[in-house]
């Protein structure tokens, strides 16, 4: 195996990462790279000689090697594993992998090879777990400086930060050419689901959302109102917001928003602010070892 970590400042999150290896080791080889830049990561990835990928992190460390595995013409033939070991670790859990860094490794060795969808988009980008637009995305922009004391108790202080300052963006937004927001009535958030949760397990963007489905499940909510605002944000914390009259949900393959200037929220990964987004799905485009009892394997 071919372990994946980034430079660690915590002796805590180090050690945690010697325990994994130590797993590891006891079913074959194990090869540690420590990756800072994406020159190390092409470096690990042409070294990589057919061994299974085992990406030590969170959303953002997996985002980033997908999409570079995607962009190399690789992810389909790249049998990957993922150690759970970021602040929100969102897709391990909608998943079923252990947040455990040492159960993770346990069940890596005995899963099942799994072919996974990926949502790709129109800037050469991909999302593993979910992206979002709008309130959600100011939500992370908030909770960001935060996230390195605070942790997972970022996420939702964030959240209420961004509920108080969102007002709604004029978005047009279109799923498989139909149209959903025509640009007229402001929506607080689009959200694209590949796995259920966000905010390190604090919401449940997407409570129907499955990584083998080759469909994308899509929330368009209208919720601007300052109460409305805080139903949705309350709504969205149980996975209840689709039953809401101001959400649409539904699901695609293809997504299209343009309009207001707003940021983008991959995988906890931030960009923009741009003007138009297209995103949709590339069934089984990647493969991650999932535990034999992954509600995603059943």
């Amino acid at each position: 195996m071919l372990v994946l970590t980034n430079e660690l400042a915590g002796r805590t999150e180090a050690d945690a990462v010697q325990r994994v290896v130590d797993v590891l080791s006891t079913a074959g080889r194990v090869e540690r790279v420590t990756c800072s830049s994406a020159e190390d990561l092409d470096r690990a990835l042409d070294a990589r000689a057919g061994r299974t990928l085992v990406v030590v992190g969170g959303d953002g460390s997996l985002h980033t090697t997908v999409r570079r595995l995607w962009q190399r013409g690789e992810a389909a033939d790249c049998v990957c594993g993922l150690i759970p070991l970021g602040t929100g670790n969102d897709f391990a859990r909608g998943v079923g992998i252990p947040l455990d860094p040492q159960e993770a490794a346990h069940a890596l060795m005995t899963g099942v090879t799994t072919p996974l969808d990926l949502v790709v988009d129109d800037a050469d980008g991909v999302v593993v777990n979910a992206v979002h637009v709008g309130a959600g995305a100011e939500a992370a922009l908030a909770a960001r400086p935060l996230k390195p004391w605070l942790k997972i108790a970022a996420f939702p202080i964030g959240a209420f930060v961004a509920g108080l300052r969102a007002k709604g963006w004029r978005l047009r937004v279109h799923v498989d050419g139909h149209r959903v927001a025509s640009g007229r009535r402001p929506v607080l958030m689009v959200g694209v689901s590949n796995a259920p949760s966000i905010a390190g397990g604090t919401a449940t963007l997407g409570p129907a959302a499955s990584p083998v489905d080759g469909r994308l499940d899509v929330t368009v909510s209208f919720a601007t109102g300052p109460l409305a605002r805080v139903g949705y944000a309350l709504a969205l914390r149980r996975g209840a917001h689709p039953a809401r009259t101001d959400v649409h949900q539904l699901t695609g393959r293809e997504i299209a928003v343009t309009g207001d200037a707003f940021w983008v929220n991959a995988d906890g990964e931030l960009t923009g602010p741009v003007t138009a987004r297209t995103w949709r799905v590339a069934p089984a485009a990647w493969r991650l070892v999932l535990p034999a009892d992954s509600p995603t394997t059943a």
